[in-house]
């Protein structure tokens, strides 16, 4: 589980994937942990935010539903 407070930079061929999959708009399953809560989602990859406290999915589930995940939370393995 990542710390809420300091983000850990993941792989750059990982981060390769999550651009990947954002210019295709693709649809994947996410599982993510946030603190103590884990969820699972079926979400279509939008783009990739970069702020000072780390880089997040922007992503939406099938009834538009916005989510913002770090990537350093996310255990899901992508098909790229």
């Amino acid at each position: 589980m990542a710390d809420e407070s300091h983000y850990q930079p993941i792989n750059c061929e990982i981060h390769d994937g999550f651009e990947l999959a954002c210019m295709r708009h693709a649809v994947h399953l996410v599982i993510w942990q946030d603190g103590e809560q884990q969820y699972q989602q079926k979400l279509r990859f939008l783009d990739l935010e970069y702020r000072a406290d780390g880089e997040y999915l922007i992503a939406e589930d099938s009834e538009g539903t916005a989510y913002r995940i770090r990537l350093d939370q996310i255990s899901s393995q992508l098909p790229y």
